[in-house]
């Protein structure tokens, strides 16, 4: 049974409960406390806090058929190290006879490995919430909503929504799978959702170079646009998008 939180006696903002697939979405702007605002809906009603972005440039109407769940699989149907060995297969076939040692460098073009856990230096909810809030403070989420979600975790909420935002690059389902291991070993919090983005918080970032090449590696598999059209090599992103970082996004072509 999905709660509808405007029923709850919350101090929320006035909101719409749509129902496939279901989702809470406030009518107004969020303000920097907003994401920390949603934990006491969540302890509520079992619903994950997430903000929703409409993009100016590709509009993502959250109330408009813009999502479908049908398209998306089930995190639970996949694993998360398989899934990232597979996409990192992908990525270097998809590089073909063009593909550069330098740029993934020191990879090869096997699979490397899972990255080690982070050392978790904040609470992952209390990272999410300073992470939302300079987010939402330097107009980096512009026009962003509150939103809750009925999910068993926040690494679920793309799948539950049938997001479609990586669908050139592969099927949600499996980058929830790897969301929920990055929860695990890093802290991380879906914070934001785009028509085509997504942004993370991060509580246990690589504070080493050798782990946040590790990463790296890993982030390239998930959202190789983040290498292909930002920086010039993995390591490049490793040192200035990585490395004791606590916020991570995603952009997919």
């Amino acid at each position: 049974m999905v709660i509808n939180p405007n029923a709850l006696g919350l101090d929320l903002p006035p909101g719409i409960m749509r129902v496939q697939p279901s989702l809470w979405y406030a009518d107004e702007a969020a303000g920097p406390h907003t994401w920390a605002s949603l934990l006491a809906a969540r302890e509520a009603s079992g619903m994950q806090p997430v903000l929703l972005v409409n993009d100016a440039r590709r509009s993502l109407a959250w109330d408009e058929g813009n999502l479908d769940v049908d398209q998306v699989s089930d995190p639970d149907d996949h694993e998360a190290e398989e899934t990232l060995r597979h996409l990192w297969d992908w990525v270097q076939a998809e590089d073909g006879d063009d593909v550069d040692a330098d740029t993934i460098a020191p990879f090869t073009p096997e699979w490397p490995g899972l990255a080690p856990a982070g050392a978790r230096d904040a609470d992952p909810d209390a990272a999410a919430a300073r992470v939302a809030a300079e987010l939402l403070d330097t107009d980096q989420l512009p026009g962003a909503r509150a939103g809750l979600v009925p999910a068993r975790r926040g690494a679920d909420i793309p799948a539950a929504l049938g997001w479609t935002g990586a669908c050139n690059h592969t099927d949600t389902g499996l980058l929830s799978a790897v969301l929920r291991s990055w929860e695990d070993r890093f802290g991380i919090r879906l914070l934001a959702l785009h028509f085509d983005r997504m942004d993370l918080s991060v509580a246990a970032p690589p504070r080493t170079m050798p782990d946040a090449l590790a990463v790296a590696a890993e982030h390239h598999a998930f959202c190789p646009d983040n290498v292909w059209q930002g920086f010039d090599t993995i390591r490049d992103y490793a040192a200035e998008a990585v490395l004791g970082k606590e916020h991570w996004s995603f952009w997919w072509d």
